[in-house]
């Protein structure tokens, strides 16, 4: 489990946690239909309130990464599912940079050149 929180981190503590799960989700070391731990369970394993931990499980069914039954916790979605979620959200935010870069008067060469740039690192 890599849900580390950082208390020197500017991020609320529940994003921290959010972007955690949700990286293991996408990467695959999370699987669909896997339980995620307690909500008592990881409060007590972070040391921190179970409101927050709550927080950042509705936060992730809110955004798709999970789905809950009551009574029986919460669970990972289907990772596809989520990936093309996060896809065609990547998608959309490079299709507004090239626009703001086009308005700004940055050419197609410099907009090719930074994406071989981004490719080649």
């Amino acid at each position: 489990m890599l849900w580390n929180v950082d208390f020197r981190d500017k991020r609320p503590i529940y994003e921290q946690i959010v972007s955690g799960i949700g990286d293991e989700i996408i990467r695959g070391i999370l699987t669909p239909d896997e339980p995620l731990p307690s909500v008592r369970n990881l409060a007590m394993e972070l040391s921190i309130n179970p409101n927050t931990i709550q927080k950042a499980y509705r936060q992730l069914e809110i955004e798709g990464y999970t789905y809950s039954v009551p009574g029986r916790g919460n669970f990972v979605c289907n990772v596809e599912s989520v990936r093309e979620m996060k896809k065609k959200d990547i998608i959309k935010k490079i299709t507004e940079l090239i626009k703001d870069a086009k308005e700004l008067g940055i050419t197609d060469k410099e907009i090719d050149d930074a994406v071989k740039g981004a490719k080649a690192s």
